[in-house]
């Protein structure tokens, strides 16, 4: 499995982006995913999840009502829409199965940076 995350970079606070995760390598219609991230010195944390047909969807606390989390079964891809971004939005974004699997590696994560 290959989790390949993208659609980061600079944006400045109350702006938006999307960001994408293709897995390659393996289905994923019937599995539950993520997104996580972490910020510089920072452990990674959960920000939101979706179940394997896309109609249970759940947000941390700090992103809920900003950021929306959707999928693409057939395209195996993952994808976080984030509005109203602000400067402690700003992490490495990654994506996995929630929970995350041992068997597939995390990918190279995508940056997220919000300037004030």
């Amino acid at each position: 499995v290959q989790l390949v995350e993208s659609g980061g970079g600079l944006v400045q606070a109350g702006e938006s982006m999307k960001l994408s995760c293709v897995v390659s390598r393996t289905a994923i219609s019937r599995t539950p995913m993520a997104w996580f991230r972490q910020a510089p010195g920072k452990e990674r944390e959960f920000v939101a999840a979706i179940s394997p047909s896309g109609g249970g969807t759940n947000y941390a606390d700090s992103v809920k009502g900003r950021f929306t989390i959707s999928r693409d079964n057939i395209k195996r891809t993952l994808y976080l829409q984030m509005n109203s971004l602000k400067p402690e939005d700003t992490a490495d974004y990654y994506c996995n199965s929630n929970p995350p699997r041992l068997d597939w590696p995390w990918g190279q994560g995508t940056q997220v940076t919000v300037s004030s």
